[in-house]
């Protein structure tokens, strides 16, 4: 189980580290351009994904942190129960560790940095961030291995 608790650590260094110069470097500019459908750009996400509920009125601060700090707590279990299930786990780690960088965040600043700002055609993906890209790349891999079939408990009944 600690090796997964280490990539989630990672993950966290690595999304607080790059927010951290986000904040320092884009703080009162305007966005960055990098390629001709990317920006780096300074965004305040009160919300959840894709800014839900950003204009809620600032009950939903609690709210996503009740909800992420149960997920993680509940991920940590799971972790605990499957930690030979290697894509399982790493699906979990990557989740975990994006969740826990998004809420501290949101328990420091009240808000979610975001600052991955792709765009095409004049539309405009919500901008996302480190943590973010770790959530989705961890939810994509547990249902790749529902679909498949690769963290199957193995029965006691042979």
């Amino acid at each position: 189980m600690w090796r997964w608790l280490l990539l989630s650590g990672v993950v966290v260094t690595l999304d607080q580290i790059s927010k951290t110069v986000v904040v320092e470097k884009l703080a009162n500019h305007p966005p960055v351009e990098v390629t001709s459908f990317f920006n780096l750009l300074l965004v305040y996400n009160r919300g959840a994904a894709f800014s839900f509920l950003a204009g809620a009125g600032g009950w939903q601060r609690e709210l996503f942190t009740g909800i992420a700090l149960i997920a993680s707590a509940w991920i940590v279990w799971l972790l605990y129960r499957h930690p030979q299930q290697t894509l399982f786990s790493l699906a979990l780690a990557l989740v975990l560790g994006g969740a826990i960088g998004n809420v501290i965040d949101r328990v420091t600043i009240g808000a979610v940095v975001d600052f991955l700002d792709f765009h095409a055609f004049g539309w405009h993906w919500p901008a996302f961030n480190v943590a973010d890209s770790a959530i989705t790349c961890g939810a994509a891999l547990l249902i790749w291995d529902g679909i498949f079939g690769g963290s199957q408990p193995k029965s006691d009944n042979k």
